[in-house]
């Protein structure tokens, strides 16, 4: 059993032994607190009319309380071994390559993109499906973003952060297990915007004469009780701030509905807030997040915690004493929506940065997952100068590793190859394997192969294309703006460019003077990349371009049977296999 494995059995299994314990606590005091429950009734039975039946309603509500408050708690603390321990058990699945129930994030796919469509970032059995562990929806947003960065920057500041979160598992398991509590009913940039542009409507005076009134009030009552004042004179003076408070009652009562909601989704949110900040980082990346969370110094969770407990007397004016007291006395709902709207508008603008560090960090957490489950990947090493991608035993991540062909992988810059090769002999995996490590080094992840060195650079592809009736697009005329959009975006700057079967929608003399003047064309901009082909023809620019080289996939036939290595040759490919395939399925005779 591997490494990996064995860790993720380990946790599944002490986390189910926790799990079941916290199961019989729970059993154990729901008899005790039924128990208490019915001792209470009986107590105040038997003792009704005697001095002691206050004491027993005291001493057993408290403890009936007490143990109801840690039934609640002992209920959180199930549902968070539980999801820790379906956590454990879908790694454990994900290894054995059972991942297709997970999201597949198609949602996130975009047709024009410069390569998702073409490598299988988003779908089902999809590389983000394969790799993806956020619980966050926001976080989900952020590692498609990740994903489809097509600028390479900040590599290195990256890689540190993700190597430093492949280092925390069980940290980021618990981290995962928090997030999966936050469920808030308000999409956290629903909130943001509403707080980033919510208008004052209470003034500062609030503030000054709201406590200065209460002072007032109090001051009238005693003076009535004393009868130094006329009993009127209070009467009055409740009816004036009653009519202070209902001159706002409206806007009042659509601002703390409004704020209510956004207080549950930012209290949801409080836990994963306090767990960041308590954790020490090192990498700058995971720095720069953490320090998204403190405002001139001070941490967000004391920040949260002030807005939590000024809501919290706003909501009290819902209580009957209050509204029958406390609003005509001390003008209540007004100077606590008017503490809750100071709040706003000194850190309204703020609960964006907020929300964006805990979804990066969510993202993130599930990059140090994909690190940490393969150990076999490497980080690639940066480059300048003439090499743009160099890799020994290079394979795709998303095939199973006991039938991964790994091959070794060079290619400089202004340099393109041409690769042949018989159907299903593994040029298209293989070329998708070479832009899929461009897109993961980009993103900071390691990758499939060894002694990895890359030069950043813009990755654009063009492997498959499709009509559109809807938009009266041909599939050859798909397949043209395709290549158009590629060498528009050449011009802006150096690429990567992989394609496979270009203008396959015409005839093949046609096809293939056209796939050598485009490829021509790449070479003259500088362009590097690889070019899949089953025309043979287009091997020949070998002979007029230095910058081109040619590198096949072979298939054989042995006593009767086609055979693949899957094996990165150099030169031309001579077995192809369309015919012995329809003979041996009885297509043809």
């Amino acid at each position: 059993m591997s490494k990996v494995k064995q860790f993720y059995t380990q946790q599944r299994d002490k986390h189910t032994t926790h799990l079941q314990q916290v199961k019989k606590r729970l059993g154990l005091l729901a008899t005790i607190r039924l128990s208490v429950f019915l001792a209470l009734v009986v107590g105040i039975y038997f003792f009704w009319g005697q001095s002691a039946v206050v004491g027993i309603f005291v001493f057993g509500t408290t403890l009936f309380l007490y143990l109801v408050a840690r039934f609640v708690n002992l209920k959180r603390e199930k549902a968070y071994l539980e999801r820790l321990v379906a956590l454990n058990e879908t790694e454990l699945k994900v290894l054995d390559r059972k991942f297709h129930h997970l999201p597949d994030g198609k949602e996130f796919l975009q047709p024009e993109h410069p390569y998702a469509q073409d490598l299988d970032l988003f779908g089902r059995g999809s590389f983000y499906q394969y790799g993806n562990r956020t619980v966050l929806k926001q976080g989900s947003g952020v590692l498609a973003q990740l994903l489809l960065d097509d600028k390479p920057k900040d590599i290195l500041k990256k890689q540190e952060a993700i190597k430093e979160l492949a280092k925390l598992p069980e940290w980021r398991q618990h981290f995962l297990a928090l997030a999966g509590e936050t469920k808030p009913k308000i999409d956290p940039n629903v909130v943001s915007k509403w707080m980033k542009d919510h208008k004052t409507f209470t003034s500062k005076w609030v503030g000054i004469v709201a406590p200065i009134f209460v002072l007032l009030s109090i001051l009238w009552i005693i003076l009535a009780f004393l009868g130094k004042v006329p009993e009127s004179l209070v009467l009055v003076w409740y009816f004036l701030g009653l009519g202070i408070v209902m001159r706002y009652a409206k806007k009042i009562l659509s601002f703390a509905t409004k704020v209510s909601e956004a207080q549950e989704t930012i209290q949801q949110h409080q836990r994963l807030i306090s767990e960041l900040e308590g954790q020490q980082f090192t990498s700058e990346l995971l720095q720069e997040l953490q320090k998204k969370l403190e405002v001139e110094g001070e941490k967000t969770s004391k920040i949260v915690k002030r807005f939590y407990q000024d809501m919290m007397m706003l909501e009290q004016q819902q209580n009957l004493l209050i509204a029958m007291f406390a609003q005509g006395l001390g003008l209540w709902s007004l100077y606590y929506t008017y503490k809750v709207e100071a709040w706003i508008e000194k850190y309204g603008k703020d609960i964006e940065d907020w929300f964006s560090a805990i979804a990066q960090f969510d993202a993130y957490i599930s990059l140090g997952n994909y690190a940490f489950n393969h150990p076999d990947h490497t980080y690639p090493d940066l480059v300048e100068g003439d090499t743009v991608l160099t890799a020994k035993a290079v394979g795709h991540p998303l095939v199973d590793p006991k039938k991964n062909v790994l091959n070794d992988f060079e290619i400089g810059k202004g340099r393109f190859c041409i690769v042949t090769g018989a159907n299903m002999a593994g040029k298209s995996t293989f070329l998708r394997a070479v832009a899929l490590q461009i897109v993961m080094a980009n993103m900071g992840l390691p990758v499939k192969g060894k002694e990895v060195k890359y030069a950043p650079v813009r990755l654009l592809t063009s492997m498959r294309s499709s009509d559109s009736l809807a938009d009266e697009t041909s599939y050859f005329y798909a397949e043209l703006k395709r290549l158009k959009f590629i060498v528009e975006e050449l011009e802006k700057g150096n690429c990567f460019v992989v394609l496979d079967e270009i203008l396959k929608g015409t005839n093949s003399v046609d096809k293939a003077e056209g796939s050598k003047k485009f490829v021509e064309r790449l070479v003259r901009i500088g362009a590097t990349g690889l070019v899949a082909t089953h025309d043979l023809s287009l091997c020949t620019l070998s002979d007029q371009l230095s910058q081109v080289e040619n590198k096949y996939f072979d298939a054989q036939i042995v006593d009767g049977e086609l055979y693949f290595d899957y094996k990165f040759k150099e030169g031309i490919c001579q077995n192809m296999n369309a015919s012995f395939l329809l003979k041996n399925m009885r297509i043809v005779d």
